[in-house]
């Protein structure tokens, strides 16, 4: 299978680092015209050289905008314009006790990790409608299925995530449009890997030996038994936001590596 999307403009939030930067490589080198989008404008720039240099002939463009408010999503519709593929990807997590999670925290999450997704959906989603194609790919995870004990106010937003992507996919119906979500289980990105880093430092061990210990007791169902690399999540974006994807719709795409025991 070839994926062309030569024809096609992708806009990809959070795409700085991680498996949003991985994503916008690959719609690139698919050669999708991509806009970056991170908070900052030095980590934009950074990431667009980053691209150029990995996918040489790219094109792409970068936005700074903090997506976690109203008029930061208002101020990158604006500059990104039209776009025909939208990759939700803005997210942030954090190991917490359930009793330590202050309103505040559950807000912010909330605001961040859905309500971003929600503002630039509901923006950009009518002219795909109008112009009958267009792809919106939510990036939730297995933990909106399975809600860590750890993490559960994070666990909550990515299950929030695969309600909004099946509620939108329903009013696509009969179109050329998709909503779908992709679910990544434990993903060596930069901020899992600073994590990483810190654990094996408290328990005097290596950064690889940490990770290993770390999905055998946290993810024990995990069939993959290691972390997946960003480029492996990044595949199933590419895939769900390709032509070839037409027929994939309301869709939560699992690429966690087994932990869900479930067949559906």
């Amino acid at each position: 299978m070839n994926i062309n999307l030569t024809d096609k403009s992708a806009l990809v939030t959070g795409s700085t680092a991680g498996i949003g930067l991985a994503t916008a490589k690959g719609l690139a080198a698919a050669g999708a015209k991509v806009v970056v989008n991170g908070r900052k404008q030095a980590s934009v720039d950074v990431a667009i050289a980053k691209i150029k240099v990995d996918v040489p002939g790219s094109r792409v463009a970068g936005v700074a905008a903090d997506v976690s408010t109203a008029e930061g999503c208002a101020t990158l519709v604006e500059k990104a314009s039209a776009v025909d593929i939208l990759v939700n990807n803005t997210g942030i997590f954090e190991p917490k006790d359930f009793f330590a999670i202050e309103d505040e925290d559950w807000t912010r999450f909330f605001e961040v990790n859905v309500m971003s997704g929600v503002r630039m959906s509901r923006a950009l989603m009518p002219g795909m409608l109008a112009r009958n194609w267009g792809r919106i790919v939510f990036i939730s995870s297995e933990s909106g299925l399975n809600i860590p004990k750890e993490m559960i106010h994070y666990g909550m937003t990515k299950t929030a995530q695969l309600a909004v992507a099946r509620g939108l996919a329903e009013l696509t119906a009969g179109t050329g449009v998709t909503v779908n979500s992709v679910l990544p289980g434990p993903t060596r990105s930069e901020g899992v890997e600073e994590f990483l880093v810190a654990m094996a430092k408290d328990a005097g061990v290596a950064v690889d030996e940490m990770a290993a210990t770390f999905v055998k007791e946290q993810r024990p169902s995990s069939l993959l038994q290691r972390f997946a690399s960003v480029e492996e999540v990044a595949n199933m974006v590419v895939y769900a936001a390709s032509k070839e994807a037409s027929a994939t719709n309301g869709a939560a795409l699992r690429v966690e590596g087994g932990i869900v025991r479930t067949i559906g």
